[in-house]
């Protein structure tokens, strides 16, 4: 199976996100990890709330925020946007995702880039299922 990084600098947002939503929506068809290039101590709590209110989904029973180094190598090495510089990972990027880092922002904004990256995630399910001949 084709394991999925979602990255981002700090690794507590977005990339978690992605990461919980990769798990939720396509864990039968690759298998989902979020880093940065830094860490935070814990998950944006604005995400963490969101997405249990969104999905039932609570980010932080499994998962923390992590370096890059500490997750599987990936098959996938998606950035989640670079409007706050682009994280080095020793490797060129699969796709940028491009999307604006909703922290500080209100719910409607959380809302809105949790929607694109439900689409991007099931987007890149449908690519790897008809890549992979499991359509």
């Amino acid at each position: 199976m084709k394991k999925a990084a979602f990255i981002c600098i700090h690794n507590s947002c977005r990339s978690q996100i992605a990461e919980a939503l990769g798990k939720h929506l396509a864990s039968d068809v690759f298998e989902s990890y979020s880093a940065g290039t830094e860490t935070k101590p814990q998950i944006n709590q604005d995400a963490v709330r969101i997405m249990k209110e969104l999905y039932g989904i609570d980010m932080e029973k499994t998962q923390y925020s992590k370096k890059y180094e500490e997750i599987p190598e990936p098959d996938i090495a998606i950035s989640m946007g670079c409007d706050v510089g682009c994280p080095f990972i020793g490797r060129e990027f699969d796709d940028n995702w491009g999307l604006a880092d909703p922290t500080g922002q209100s719910d409607d904004d959380f809302k809105a880039v949790i929607s694109e990256i439900e689409k991007n995630i099931i987007q890149l399910s449908k690519a790897i299922r008809k890549q992979t001949g499991n359509e």
